[in-house]
C-alpha cells in the first residue's frame, strides 16, 4: 500500500539563489542571495525527477512582498530623518528612543505594539532585509530547475503543486509558510493555516527543504512542529524529515541554522540527505 509521502520546498525563489552569472537574464541579479541554495534547488530539482512517483503531494511557499514593507527599507526613517540600510535590526526601545521611526505620519503607535509584540514571541527582534520577492518580479519566480520538475511531476501524476503565498501583508514579518510572525487579527492570510496543516496531519513523511534553513525554513518547521504535536503527540514529529543538503542559511546567520536542526532533532525530527531519501520514494512509487 502506497504511504503518505509530502514534499514541502519552502521559498525556492530566484532572490534568494546564488545563481551563477550564466542563469541570468541581463540587468537581473538575486537581491538575497544565500551561499549554497542554487545547488540546493538543483539537489531538490533531481529528487523530484529521480523519485517524484513517489511522492503523494508537492507543497511550495512563495515569499511576496511588496516594496513597502516593515521588513524593507522603504519602511523606515533613522530619528533624524536618513535612510536605513539593509541588514539593519530594530528593537523596540530603538523605536521607543526615537533613533528609529516608520517613515509614514502616523505609523508609529502601531509600529511601536508590532515590536512589542514581536519580542514578547521570544523568536525574533525585527530585522530590515534589502527588498526582495517583491510580487511579480523576477525574483519572486521559482528557481528554474525547481519549476520545470514540478511542471513534469504535475503531467506526469495530473496532480497540481500545491502553491502558498506568504508575506503581502506590509505590516508583519513573515517567515513562517504557516502563521506570519504577528498576525494581524483583519488578515486572515496572517493567521495560522490551519486548512494546509491538516494535509500534512494526513501524511506518513513530510520532507522540508528551502531556503533559507536559518529564517523561512526554520519558521515554517517549528509551526509545523508544534501543530502536529498539539494534534497527535510528541511521536508525531518522527514523520518530519529534515533535508539537510537541500537548506543552507542567510550568510551570517549559520549558527541559527545549526541551532534549528539540533532542536528539531532533540524533539524527533529525523536528518537526511536527499540521495537518503530516494530509496524510500522509489520503494514507494513501486508499492
Amino acid at each position: 500500500m502506497k504511504r503518505q509521502l509530502h514534499l514541502l520546498i519552502i521559498d525556492p525563489q530566484n532572490d534568494f539563489c546564488d545563481l551563477p552569472a550564466e542563469l541570468l537574464p541581463s540587468g537581473f541579479a538575486p537581491s538575497l542571495p544565500v551561499t549554497g541554495a542554487h545547488q540546493d534547488m538543483l539537489r531538490v530539482a533531481s529528487l523530484i525527477r529521480d523519485g517524484g512517483a513517489g511522492l503523494s503531494q508537492i507543497s511550495i511557499t512563495l515569499d511576496a512582498h511588496h516594496r513597502y514593507d516593515i521588513a524593507h527599507p522603504a519602511f523606515w526613517r533613522t530619528g533624524d530623518g536618513g535612510a536605513v540600510a539593509p541588514f539593519t535590526q530594530i528593537s523596540a526601545q530603538q523605536l521607543r528612543d526615537g533613533a528609529y521611526m516608520p517613515a509614514a505620519a502616523g505609523a508609529l503607535p502601531r509600529v511601536q505594539a508590532y515590536l512589542d509584540a514581536l519580542e514578547s514571541a521570544g523568536r525574533y527582534q525585527l530585522m530590515v532585509w534589502p527588498v526582495h520577492c517583491e510580487i511579480g518580479s523576477w525574483g519572486q519566480n521559482i528557481h528554474g530547475a525547481v519549476r520545470a520538475a514540478y511542471n513534469a511531476w504535475e503531467v506526469a501524476q495530473l496532480q497540481v503543486v500545491a502553491k502558498l503565498s506568504k508575506g503581502s501583508n506590509p505590516w508583519t514579518e513573515h517567515y513562517s509558510a504557516v502563521m506570519a510572525e504577528v498576525p494581524d487579527p483583519q488578515d486572515p492570510a496572517t493567521q495560522l493555516n490551519i486548512a494546509f496543516l491538516d494535509t500534512l496531519v494526513s501524511a506518513d513523511r513530510i520532507y522540508i527543504c528551502g531556503e533559507a534553513g536559518s529564517h523561512c525554513v526554520k519558521a515554517s518547521t517549528e509551526h509545523i512542529a508544534d501543530y502536529l504535536q498539539a494534534q497527535q503527540g510528541r511521536e508525531a514529529l518522527s514523520r518530519l524529515v529534515l533535508l539537510t543538503d537541500c537548506m543552507s542559511p542567510v550568510p551570517g546567520f549559520e549558527a541559527q541554522q545549526q541551532a534549528f536542526i539540533a532542536a528539531m532533532q532533540a524533539r524527533g525530527a529525523r536528518l537526511a540527505t536527499s540521495a537518503e531519501i530516494l530509496p524510500e520514494l522509489l520503494a514507494n512509487q513501486a508499492a
